[in-house]
C-alpha cells in the first residue's frame, strides 16, 4: 500500500440523480430501507414502505426538488462537490480527498474502491454531520466498515464521529451569520433550526439531541445573544410518532403571532443547502411566518464552500490524529 498520501473521505447523506419522480423513487427507496433510519420490523414497514410512501411521496418530493435545482444539479450535491475540490486544494498533495454519499451517487463504496486501487493506507473518514446520530454517522460507518471487511481492505483509520463543539465550527458558523447581518441587518429573533430525529431514537440513547442544544448554545453565545434574542426548533419530521420538539414550522408560526416582526433562520446542521433549507425552511416557512403576521424572513445560507468552511475541514482532517 501506498505511504505517502492520506486519504480523505467526505461523507454526506445523498440526493436524487434528478428531480423527477424516478429519481426520487429510487433515492428514497434506498434512504427508508435503511434499518438505521427506520427502526421498525422489516414485516411491519415494507408494506408501509412499498405500497403507500413510494406510491406517493416521491411525486411530492419531485416537484420539491424542482424548486430549488441547479443548473449543475442538485445543490447538495454542488456544494458537496465545492468543498471535497477545495479541500483537496487546501490541503495539497499529501492527501487524496474524495466524496461519498450514503445514499445516491457518487456513493461511499465507489469512494472506497478508488482508495483501495489507489493503494491508499490511511485513511481520515470525516462525516459532514457536526452532530452525532446514529440515523447519519453511524449508518455511513456501517458501510463503510462492511466495505474494508469484505474487500480485505485495512488502511490506518480515523473515523471523526463529530464536531458539534468544535471551536472552529461554531465561530464559523457565528461568523457566516454576522456577515449576514452586517449586510441584512439583525432580526428581532435568530432561530437554530436543526434536522428533527424520532424522540424515541434519543430515547435509546442517541446523543443527538445533546450535541444540537451545545451547539446552539455556543454559537449563541459566541453571538453574545441573550436568551429573548435565539430559540432552537427541529425541522423535517414525517409520520406520526413524536419527533424532537419544538417544530420548527409550529415555531416559526407562534413566534409571528406572537409580535415577532423580523426573523432569520439558520440551520447548523446542514453543512450544505439542500431541500431541507432552500425549500422547506426558505420557502416553506417563509411562507408560514408571514401568512401569520411576520413582516420580514430571512434564512441564512449553510456554511456551503465558504472559506470559514473549508478552513474548519482542513483543520479537522489535520488534527484527526492520523499521521
Amino acid at each position: 500500500m501506498q505511504t505517502g498520501k492520506t486519504g480523505v473521505l467526505l461523507a454526506n447523506l445523498g440526493t436524487p440523480d434528478a428531480p423527477t419522480v424516478k429519481a426520487v423513487r429510487k433515492y428514497l427507496a434506498e434512504f427508508l430501507s435503511d434499518k438505521r433510519v427506520i427502526d421498525k420490523p422489516k414485516w411491519l414497514w415494507w408494506p408501509i414502505l412499498h405500497g403507500i410512501i413510494l406510491r406517493l411521496r416521491p411525486k411530492r418530493s419531485a416537484h420539491a426538488y424542482q424548486k430549488i435545482w441547479m443548473k449543475q444539479g442538485s445543490p447538495l450535491l454542488v456544494y458537496s462537490r465545492q468543498q471535497a475540490e477545495l479541500l483537496q486544494k487546501t490541503l495539497g498533495d499529501s492527501y487524496h480527498v474524495l466524496l461519498g454519499m450514503r445514499y445516491g451517487s457518487p456513493s461511499l463504496i465507489q469512494a472506497l474502491e478508488q482508495f483501495k486501487s489507489m493503494q491508499i493506507s490511511q485513511l481520515v473518514i470525516l462525516p459532514l454531520y457536526p452532530q452525532y446520530s446514529m440515523t447519519t454517522t453511524a449508518s455511513s460507518y456501517d458501510v463503510i466498515e462492511a466495505f474494508l471487511q469484505k474487500n480485505h481492505y485495512a488502511p490506518k483509520v480515523h473515523c471523526i464521529q463529530s464536531y458539534y463543539h468544535h471551536p472552529e465550527y461554531l465561530q464559523a458558523v457565528a461568523d457566516s451569520i454576522n456577515e449576514y447581518w452586517q449586510q441584512y441587518g439583525r432580526p428581532d429573533k435568530l432561530l437554530m433550526s436543526f434536522h428533527g430525529l424520532p424522540k424515541a431514537y434519543v430515547e435509546k440513547g442517541d446523543p443527538y439531541y445533546q450535541q444540537c442544544l451545545a451547539s446552539a448554545s455556543g454559537i449563541a453565545e459566541i453571538l453574545n445573544l441573550s436568551q429573548a434574542e435565539w430559540q432552537i426548533s427541529f425541522q423535517s419530521r414525517v409520520g406520526v410518532e413524536a419527533w424532537l420538539e419544538p417544530y420548527t414550522d409550529k415555531t416559526i408560526a407562534e413566534l409571528s403571532l406572537h409580535g415577532i416582526k423580523k426573523l432569520h433562520v439558520v440551520c447548523p446542521g446542514f453543512p450544505a443547502d439542500c431541500l431541507e433549507t432552500l425549500e422547506e425552511i426558505a420557502m416553506q416557512n417563509r411562507d408560514i411566518f408571514l401568512k401569520n403576521g411576520g413582516e420580514v424572513f430571512h434564512y441564512i445560507p449553510a456554511l456551503n464552500a465558504s472559506p470559514h468552511h473549508i478552513k474548519l475541514l482542513k483543520s479537522l482532517v489535520q488534527h484527526s490524529g492520523l499521521k
